[in-house]
């Protein structure tokens, strides 16, 4: 949901620790946009996520949504120079905010295929998006999420101080236990929730 206030320091321990991942971007804090170029420029995948984080507008209608996508698309642009193919739906695809408008999430997973968009959801959440505000149950759920898949795509947000507290310990330990880290790419093993609406 960044960047943010604690993204600076979330980049200085995935450098210290050599370890590249995804950020998908907002504008919800504009003070910290230049750091998508350093995101960038540090090899981590940008993506993006929503220009305003504003679920009632965002889910308005098929409009409503490709316009604010297209906002944070000339953001990303601004900071790296191109444009990029990966997204997250606000809420993820199987969410039930956009409800008002029936239909649409089945409608706009559609459209981003045919836009040539790849959207990503995750099948493992570290509770940083509502469940907990602890590091330590952020912590936990992140190496109990991890330890039965091949493939993990850790839900996390860069814009809380507790989560960021967490990844100083789970990215050692993670390291330490064979774990590969990679940004996304558009061939890269997905964990697609179901379309609810």
């Amino acid at each position: 949901d960044g960047p943010g206030e604690y993204t600076e320091r979330l980049l200085d321990l995935l450098k210290k620790y050599d370890v590249t991942v995804t950020f998908f971007t907002t504008s919800v804090y504009p003070n910290y946009a230049e750091l998508i170029k350093r995101e960038a420029q540090e090899g981590h995948s940008v993506a993006i996520h929503t220009y305003s984080h504003d679920y009632k507008k965002i889910y308005a209608s098929t409009t409503a949504f490709w316009n604010d996508f297209d906002a944070q698309q000339k953001v990303v642009v601004a900071q790296t120079g191109a444009e990029t193919k990966l997204f997250r739906f606000p809420g993820g695809s199987s969410n039930t905010m956009s409800a008002a408008t029936t239909g649409i999430m089945t409608t706009l997973s559609k459209q981003a295929a045919a836009k040539g968009l790849v959207y990503f959801d995750w099948n493992v959440a570290s509770g940083d998006a509502g469940a907990t505000t602890d590091s330590a149950a952020v912590l936990k759920n992140c190496k109990d999420g991890v330890q039965d898949k091949e493939t993990s795509i850790i839900l996390c947000h860069d814009v809380k101080k507790y989560t960021v507290d967490a990844m100083e310990q789970f990215l050692p330990w993670a390291v330490e236990n064979g774990y590969t880290f990679l940004p996304l790419t558009a061939d890269s093993p997905n964990a697609h929730h179901k379309i609810n609406n």
